[in-house]
């Protein structure tokens, strides 16, 4: 080929660009105006606009409930316990599993991240049968106490700090440290002076999160907290599906709202606060080998091995147990066998399997539309434009996609609820099984931006350009540059999705039918049911979905590598 038709062809791909960056922009931003700011400000409207006109009788009904401001009152309580004690357990983890080195560290790193992506319904079950009067902790009394529901919610959340801390602690240059031990600082002083306000930013970033997913508790709350406990979460459920008081409902996803934006504001404040320039080094080999010999270490070991044990496989193992628990008391699959039953008295409309089955399709079309979603989004926040403006364009629709962790799925099932009664672009959600999956994806696109962006960003643009010059278009510079790269990042992005549209639970439990519930929904219907069969089967359907669950996000696990680290 001669310079004058290379140039021409560089041409031709060249302005073919802006099109499909147009493209790439517009995809994600009509899914999220569609799927998200369109239920949620419906929510808006039906609080503030019931008639088409404004009123707000509803908010000063639902604000003189003294049981409005129960709500709000144990909501904040148990999600300020739960973000305390996930960082006062998560630390310790955090060294043992990022400063530290020992056979299995990459298993017991696995371990501690399956409870993240546990379906919230599991996690209540587990510690349900836990506290249970002839349970393993029966003897605490913690069943339907606040005490037990922050329990579960720091097993819930634990991961979370493990990983953002973690992750930056094991890039932290050690000399700093040394340093300070070498002018006479003892371990305690040095973390206090050091390490500590090194760590603060990753801190309350986890912080921020795990108390956005405290105030957001769904399934944990409704099926621990009993009749006596409830957050504006279960009360929002409740007010619908039970009383079909709509406009409540709306005036208290709207509080909500209020709540958590401001509570994020804060923690983003006090990271901005605390952020300063630090010396990284390689996660490879940074790492020391444990030492039985070191006081620090010792102590440090046997608090995380009491953690895991204690806080993690306790509460699942006793599931495991408790499932092979026959109603007439007898040990065997009994429980198990029954899943191919609608259970006793027919309280389900579908088998456990059929629902399983429902429930791995929905996850499978959820991940496919999140995977789509989120990649088009990574892949144009990545960017590096020149331009200012574009820069911060960039920035926003960032920000945008991180919208749906800062509300809840029971509130974006609500909005659908509301909402979607009619076609969207001339196709009947309700009727073309797309409803439930789209919700699930909602939620997890965030998660697959999360995973896959830092990878993305880490990619040298002079590859980029290279391949430009030499005459490759937009397509095939992503075919060949940045798919390559980001290849385990995309399948570690897959495994999230799908583990967390399986579970999925909050949305899911206002949108699917009778006939076409997930295995989730199938779970808290046996709960709420009497007989032992159906808390037998509850049980069994438990340790399918967590077994599940915890397969696909092991697998995802292994997919991971130093560039691929997620942003949590």
């Amino acid at each position: 080929m001669d310079r004058d038709s290379a140039r021409l062809s560089r041409r031709g791909t060249t302005g073919s660009a802006p099109l499909l960056w147009a493209v790439a922009v517009a995809v994600p931003l009509g899914f999220l105006g569609t799927f998200f700011a369109w239920p949620v400000i419906a929510l808006v409207v039906r609080g503030f606009l019931p008639d088409g006109m404004l009123d707000l009788t509803g908010f000063t009904e639902v604000l003189l409930r003294p049981r409005t401001w129960q709500l709000v009152r144990f909501t904040l309580t148990q999600a300020v316990l739960g973000t305390a004690f996930s960082v006062l357990l998560g630390l310790p983890l955090a060294y043992l599993l990022y400063r530290r080195s020992f056979p299995g560290r990459s298993l017991v790193r696995g371990l501690v991240t399956v409870p993240f992506v546990l379906p919230a319904v599991v996690v209540g079950v587990a510690f349900r049968t836990l506290f249970a009067p002839g349970g393993t902790l029966g003897f605490l009394g913690l069943e339907e106490s606040l005490a037990g529901i922050v329990v579960a919610l720091v097993f819930f959340n634990v991961s979370v700090v493990v990983r953002t801390v973690g992750g930056l602690w094991e890039r932290l240059d050690p000399r700093t440290e040394q340093a300070a031990a070498s002018l006479g600082a003892g371990p305690v002083r040095v973390f206090r002076t050091v390490t500590l306000p090194s760590l603060a930013p990753a801190i309350v970033s986890a912080a921020s999160v795990v108390f956005l997913f405290c105030a957001t508790a769904f399934g944990v709350v409704l099926v621990l907290g009993g009749v006596r406990y409830g957050t504006i979460e279960t009360e929002i459920w409740i007010r619908t599906t039970q009383f079909l008081d709509l406009r409540s409902a709306s005036v208290l996803s709207i509080m909500q709202l209020v709540v958590i934006s401001g509570a994020l504001a804060l923690s983003a404040r006090a990271r901005r606060r605390r952020e300063a320039a630090l010396r990284l080094v390689s996660a490879r080999g940074s790492a020391r080998r444990l030492s039985w010999r070191s006081p620090q270490d010792v102590t440090m070991a046997l608090v995380g091995a009491a953690i895991v044990v204690g806080l993690l496989v306790l509460p699942l193992a006793g599931l495991v147990a408790r499932s092979f628990r026959e109603p007439d008391g007898s040990w065997g699959p009994g429980n198990y066998v029954a899943l191919g039953t609608t259970g006793e008295r027919n309280a389900l409309v579908v088998t456990v399997w059929e629902a399983t089955a429902t429930s791995l399709r929905i996850a499978l079309t959820a991940t496919l539309i999140s995977l789509v979603v989120g990649g088009l989004v990574a892949l144009v926040v990545s960017r590096r434009p020149r331009s200012p403006g574009a820069r911060r364009a960039v920035g926003t629709l960032d920000g945008l996609f991180m919208l749906p962790l800062g509300v809840s799925a029971v509130t974006v099932g609500f909005g659908f609820l509301i909402t979607m009664d009619q076609p969207v672009l001339g196709v009947d959600l309700r009727t073309s099984g797309l409803l439930v999956p789209v919700a699930q994806a909602v939620v997890a696109v965030p998660l697959v931006v999360r995973t896959v962006l830092p990878v993305l960003r880490a990619i040298d643009p002079r590859l980029r350009e290279v391949a430009a010059v030499l005459g490759s278009g937009p397509g095939r510079v992503l075919r060949t540059v940045d798919l390559p790269i980001a290849l385990r990042s995309v399948g570690l992005a897959t495994g999230f999705a799908f583990a967390v549209s399986l579970g999925e639970f909050g949305a899911t439990s206002f949108l699917a039918r009778p006939d076409g519930a997930t295995l989730p929904v199938v779970i808290y219907r046996l709960i709420g049911r009497p007989g032992a069969e159906n808390y037998g089967m509850a049980l069994a359907a438990s340790v399918v979905l967590a077994v599940l669950t915890a397969t696909v996000m092991m697998v995802a696990e292994q997919l991971r590598d130093e560039r691929a680290g997620g942003e949590f």
